[in-house]
């Protein structure tokens, strides 16, 4: 089997040392060794008992993402709680699917791992179907169906399409499933949390020029104002001059959000279906070289801070808190440095097809996590997973110690402290010590965040409102500033796949693929290109390749897809 890996997908002696480097959560010795078979008697333990033993994952993530250190009070917790020692580890790879190829490949894997999922088109569902159908997991399905929340999976309309068919049950597969989608909201179009993302600017610029950050409406409208803030000559935290545009706050990435009305097509997808009815890739339209036109005239013009699609994310997120940009291109109302809405929105811009909607899914997903089949008592990591997944596991992961980190109110609600609240406010490296989501450490939400709805759970939105309704009022503000519940009301609902949903089943799929990756890599050169014509010259390439790779058959296949009910495609 791992010599067919191996043949598959080449790895460089690098690629695969990169898991001997992985980072792991030594802070407790394991009682027992990873996979010893469940205790046989639990006469005397907890109902939430599971076996005396350790369980090890592996995280395939990228770093930022990574939450391995367990608190030594919440790991005695869990352990007298399950009778399970949770050890995490993070395989550092550049680049999250590299460690899961690479990881894969070697065939030495602990008792679980996790990788990023957010639907059936991503990179990484191509590798963890090859690894089921090659036999290197564990069916699910069996294991799940005497469980109080992964047992929801199995009934029908609990999942969105592409969960239930596309990640999971797969037709091909005849009812097992080798990975369990996470983040499923407990019911259909719920937000867990009202996010508004997209750009934001300035409120002290905002408040200077006297403009309404709603009226932004197209990218021409957004060129004029960054011409007026250049002009204004506004200064940062440290007295120079700023970007009028910088990164998104996680870094350089190419977003729709900035120039929406110049996109066609979903970020990460670029495939859609236009007013004609026509399904295309934004190679086969106008819209790359206006693209093109609009980000050369910002460079040009020194209106974007020249490494906008390049800049590392620590770079970006300590150039945003010291206002360095007045215009920041993505980010969201619930950032901590952002609490006070010193940043507000700016727009939405209108798409290709007019004004903003608001597009709602029914219900998303996003990580995963599988079992290897080498796993012993692989029935211990489902029901430990489910534990994490209960109002009970959730409580400990979530919330942490009742009485060193917050109380009950009388219908058993969680009221955080407020020594807890100030040090996360103060000093968030120490509060993300006490070793729970809601100060900054999700060990839990590897295996438990699923089936959401805290405030079902816990009678609050977000982490603290009760104790601390303050904490939250920034981002609240933000909400009715930009007019959510009004935008909620006519949003569109969405359930199905993602364009890219289908690669792994086309003939020319891996060479799609990779002329999918080359275009969006040359829409990146492009923008730096020296002229208009060198540009032109690049993207013309990259379309090329994406024709002679099977673009248009792939595009009729779509239409196929769009018109089952079951296979039914966004092409928003």
């Amino acid at each position: 089997m791992n010599l067919k890996w191996m043949k598959w997908s080449v790895i460089s002696l690098t690629s695969v040392m990169l898991l001997a480097g992985c980072q792991t959560n030594t802070d407790q010795a394991a009682p027992k060794e990873s996979g010893q078979a469940s205790t046989p008697n639990n006469a005397g333990k907890p109902a939430t008992w599971i076996a005396d033993r350790t369980i090890k994952g592996r995280l395939f993530l990228s770093s930022g993402d990574v939450s391995k250190d367990i608190n030594p009070e919440i790991a005695k917790k869990l352990k007298d709680m399950t009778g399970i020692t949770l050890e995490l580890e993070g395989a550092n790879a550049q680049k999250s699917i590299d460690g899961l190829t690479a990881g894969l490949a070697s065939g030495d894997l602990p008792d679980f791992i996790v990788y990023n999922l957010n639907n059936s088109g991503r990179p990484e569902m191509t590798l963890i179907l090859k690894a089921g159908r090659e036999g290197m997991f564990t069916d699910l399905t069996p294991l799940i169906k005497n469980t109080k929340i992964y047992s929801k999976y199995l009934q029908d309309k609990y999942l969105p399409i592409d969960t239930q068919f596309g990640v999971m049950f797969r037709p091909e597969f005849q009812g097992s499933t080798y990975s369990m989608h996470m983040n499923i909201p407990r019911e259909g179009g719920y937000q867990e949390t009202k996010y508004v993302g997209g750009p934001y600017i300035r409120k002290d610029i905002v408040d200077a020029l006297g403009i309404d950050p709603k009226s932004i409406k197209t990218s021409d409208q957004l060129y004029e104002l960054a011409k007026k803030i250049k002009a204004s000559g506004f200064k940062d935290k440290n007295g120079k001059e700023v970007y009028p545009i910088g990164p998104r706050y996680w870094g350089g990435r190419e977003m729709g959000g900035l120039y929406n009305d110049l996109v066609w097509g979903a970020d990460e997808q670029r495939i859609h279906q236009g007013k004609d009815g026509k399904i295309l890739h934004e190679s086969q339209t106008e819209y790359p070289m206006k693209r093109i036109a609009f980000v050369q005239k910002l460079l040009g013009e020194k209106l974007m801070v020249p490494e906008y699609y390049t800049m590392e994310e620590t770079r970006a997120t300590e150039g945003i808190i010291n206002d360095s940009y007045a215009i920041v291109a993505e980010m969201h109302n619930f950032l901590d440095f952002n609490k006070d809405a010193h940043y507000v929105p700016l727009g939405p811009l209108n798409s290709v097809d007019g004004p903003y909607q608001m597009q709602i899914d029914y219900k998303t997903g996003y990580r995963a996590w599988s079992i290897p089949k080498t796993t012993k008592n692989p029935e211990d990591i489902v029901k430990f997973a489910d534990f994490l997944a209960s109002r009970e596991g959730k409580l400990l992961w979530q919330y942490g110690i009742e009485g060193r980190d917050y109380t009950l109110d009388a219908k058993g609600n969680p009221i955080v402290k407020k020594e807890v609240l100030d040090l996360k406010k103060k000093d968030p490296k120490a509060a993300a010590a006490l070793g729970f989501d809601g100060v900054g450490n999700a060990w839990g939400g590897y295996l438990g965040s699923t089936d959401l709805n805290r405030k079902g759970d816990f009678n609050e939105t977000q982490y603290g409102d009760t104790a601390s309704p303050e904490t939250n009022a920034g981002p609240y503000k933000i909400l009715d500033m930009w007019g959510y519940e009004e935008k909620l009301k006519n949003a569109k609902l969405n359930d199905g796949y993602q364009p890219l949903a289908f690669l792994g089943e086309f003939e020319q799929g891996t060479q799609l693929k990779e002329a999918l990756k080359k275009y969006d890599d040359s829409m990146i050169r492009a923008f730096y290109a020296k002229s208009s014509d060198e540009a032109k010259k690049i993207i013309d390439a990259a379309s090329a390749q994406l024709k002679a790779s099977g673009l248009e058959k792939y595009e009729e296949l779509l239409a196929k897809k769009n018109a089952d009910p079951k296979t039914k495609v966004i092409l928003n």
